[in-house]
C-alpha cells in the first residue's frame, strides 16, 4: 500500500455565515493525481488556499508527510514540497521568461534539494522544457499567451521541486488545441520524472478544474465539493455516473 502523503481532516472555513469549506477530510498517496471538481461556488479554491497557507482553517487539520501545515507560513509550506498554481496569473512581464523562473529555483528548498545542477539557468531551463515553453525562455513574459502564461505558472511551481502541486484551473480560458498541449505538460510532468530527479515519477498533484473530459484523462481519483462538503468521491467513471453529482451539476429533473 502507498504511503499517505496528505492527510485533511475536518477542515473548515467560514466568511460571515457562509461556510466556504465545511468540515472536509480526506486522504491522498504519494504519487496519486487527484481531481477536485465541484459547481462555481463549490469551496474548491478556498480548499487550495487553506492548504497552502494562505487562508487560515477555523478548525481542522493538514498533515503533508506527517507535519502540521495549519499555522504555517505559505513559504515554510512551499519549502516543505507543497507548490500552487492559481488562475489569476502575476509574471514579471517585463523579464525575459526564463528570468521569471529563476526567481523561484533560488527558494531555499529549491537551492538545498538542487545540488545535481551547477547552475540556476539549467535548473531553470529544465522546468520551462517540462512545462513545453523552453523554446521561449529569452522572450518577455509580455509576450505570452493565455496558454503559454499557465505553463509558465506550472514553470515556476515545478522550480521549487515540490512533492505535491496543485493546479487551479489549468485548462481555463484556453482553446481546445492550448488544452491540448496544457493537458500533455501535465502528464509529462507526472510521468516525465519529477523535477531534478531522472527516472522517478513526477510529483502528486491536485487539479481543480471544469473540463471535466480533460481532466478525467489525467487523475487517478476524482473529490467532488458542493456547498463546501464532499459530495462524493472514486475514480472518474465512478463518478460520472453518480446520481447526486449529475444532479449537482445539472439539475433534477423538470427544474
Amino acid at each position: 500500500m502507498a504511503e499517505i502523503l496528505l492527510k485533511v481532516e475536518s477542515l473548515t472555513k467560514r466568511f460571515g455565515g457562509l461556510r466556504a469549506v465545511n468540515d472536509v477530510s480526506f486522504c491522498m498517496q504519494q504519487k496519486e493525481v487527484l481531481g477536485l471538481i465541484g459547481p462555481n461556488g463549490a469551496g474548491k479554491t478556498t480548499l487550495l488556499r487553506l492548504l497552502t497557507g494562505i487562508l487560515k482553517p477555523d478548525s481542522g487539520s493538514v498533515i503533508f508527510k506527517g507535519t502540521e501545515l495549519v499555522g504555517l507560513k505559505t513559504w515554510n509550506i512551499v519549502n516543505r514540497g507543497v507548490a500552487c498554481t492559481f488562475q489569476n496569473m502575476r509574471p514579471f512581464r517585463r523579464l525575459p521568461i526564463i528570468a521569471n523562473v529563476m526567481v523561484y529555483c533560488l527558494s531555499p528548498r529549491s537551492m538545498h534539494r538542487g545540488e545535481w545542477v551547477k547552475k540556476v539557468e539549467d535548473k531553470a531551463m529544465d522546468a520551462l522544457e517540462f512545462a513545453g515553453i523552453s523554446d521561449m525562455a529569452l522572450e518577455k513574459a509580455s509576450v505570452l499567451s493565455q496558454g503559454d502564461l499557465k505553463r509558465l505558472e506550472i514553470a515556476r511551481a515545478v522550480a521549487t521541486d515540490p512533492e505535491l502541486l496543485l493546479l487551479d484551473e489549468p485548462f481555463g480560458g484556453l482553446s481546445p488545441a492550448e488544452t491540448d498541449l496544457m493537458a500533455k505538460s501535465i502528464h509529462r510532468l507526472h510521468k516525465g520524472g519529477r523535477f531534478g530527479r531522472l527516472h522517478s515519477e513526477g510529483p502528486a498533484m491536485i487539479i481543480v478544474e471544469h473540463k471535466l473530459q480533460q481532466l478525467m484523462k489525467i487523475v487517478d481519483r476524482i473529490i467532488v465539493l458542493n456547498f463546501g462538503t464532499i459530495l462524493a468521491e472514486g475514480t472518474p467513471e465512478e463518478v460520472v455516473k453518480n446520481p447526486q453529482v449529475i444532479e449537482a451539476y445539472l439539475g433534477k429533473e423538470g427544474d
